[in-house]
């Protein structure tokens, strides 16, 4: 099967790793299914799904019954390859999915994995519900996965909540008189959600002084860290400010997410502090 850079949409890069090889010097041909199936995760993660609360929520799961690989060309230790994927067909109750491995322009690997939608319980094929079926094909057809809902508490609040009650209470262990605040009522609220309505990330934005405005409570569910989510938010929630006339905005970054806002154009000012008990960093932005 010869296949071209160009007939993906999806890739995740990586270095091959000494533990890879074997005794000749090239990858051993088991790891090229690991490959795969490390880029079916970030496939996932790309379209916004969390995979387990996904499959939760659709009262199924997938199981692999069957998973071919084509050898063309070895990856070497310390190569950065490419892994392509996309889901190539879907049927009633299956789904296939197409993949290359590329060296640069080179393609060295092709693979299949089709997978059956099924009933955890029983591992019954079920029909693959209508919902991922749309977001599969709205994925490959260049569709965006996730929107951006900016409003107010009243109607993001509790969408809002469980994501922040889930980063910031359970994960972080911020106690919760320090979380929940009356700022939240008169706030405007971001919240990005999947093509299944599931909210996936938040923020929101107070008045700090005139002319400038102070975002914060940003939370990204957990396994959809280090994708476009955070990004998203922010900067709808910078285009609200900007459209109520402010001409700067205010942040305290985690100082573990200072690199995330530095790349987006903000600039520290002054020097770091705690705040709940964790390092912080104030950040500012023109707008």
């Amino acid at each position: 099967m010869s296949l071209k850079r160009s007939d993906f949409r999806f890739f995740h890069r990586m270095r091959v790793r000494w533990a890879e090889v074997d005794m000749q010097k090239i990858v051993f041909n088991a790891h090229y299914l690991m490959y795969f199936d490390t880029a079916i995760s970030d496939y996932w993660r790309v379209m916004a799904l969390p995979y387990h609360e996904t499959m939760e929520q659709l009262e199924g799961d997938l199981y692999v019954v069957k998973a071919t690989v084509e050898f063309h060309a070895s990856a070497r230790m310390d190569d950065q390859i490419d892994v392509a994927m996309k889901c190539s067909r879907i049927g009633n109750s299956s789904l296939t999915f197409t993949g290359a491995i590329f060296r640069g322009d080179e393609h060295l690997i092709s693979g299949e994995l089709v997978y059956v939608f099924a009933d955890p319980a029983t591992q019954k094929s079920r029909p693959v519900p209508a919902e991922l079926r749309q977001a599969l094909e709205g994925y490959e057809a260049g569709e965006a996965m996730t929107s951006v809902r900016v409003g107010a508490w009243s109607e993001l609040g509790p969408d809002a909540q469980r994501l922040r009650t889930a980063v910031f209470v359970e994960e972080q262990r911020i106690p919760k008189e320090l979380e929940w605040d009356e700022a939240d009522h008169t706030a405007v609220h971001a919240v990005a959600y999947n093509r299944l309505g599931r909210a996936v990330a938040t923020g929101r934005m107070l008045p700090h002084e005139p002319g400038v405005a102070r975002i914060g409570r940003m939370a990204v569910e957990r396994t959809l860290r280090g994708g476009r989510l955070g990004r998203d938010v922010l900067h709808a929630l910078m285009g609200a400010a900007r459209e109520r006339g402010d001409n700067e905005v205010m942040l305290h970054a985690q100082q573990s997410a200072e690199g995330f806002y530095a790349r987006l154009g903000y600039e520290r000012r002054g020097a770091p502090f705690e705040e709940a008990g964790i390092p912080h960093q104030e950040m500012v932005a023109r707008l």
